[in-house]
């Protein structure tokens, strides 16, 4: 895998807790740092991807691409008998 270096200034409260969660973690500061900003960016992709699912349901919904009634009331169906679904 290459590594890119990133130079990143942080304000001293954030650098003090960075370097103490490091010590207190026996992790070194860089993998911290590395693993906090790869989770925000996972989880800016969910969020992405959540808005741009919604915003083609609400662009498709009663059209044709919208879920077949027959479909739709047959999985209800059957979640009502195989799970404690109401």
């Amino acid at each position: 895998m290459a590594v890119k270096n990133f130079h990143l200034p942080l304000p001293e409260k954030t650098y003090t807790d960075l370097r103490t969660e490091a010590r207190r973690s026996q992790v070194p500061a860089t993998s911290l740092a590395r693993q906090a900003v790869e989770e925000w960016l996972k989880a800016r992709r969910r969020a992405e991807r959540k808005r741009q699912i919604a915003a083609f349901a609400a662009e498709a919904g009663g059209s044709g691409l919208d879920l077949d009634r027959d479909f739709e009331a047959a999985a209800i169906e059957f979640l009502r008998e195989n799970t404690d679904w109401p």
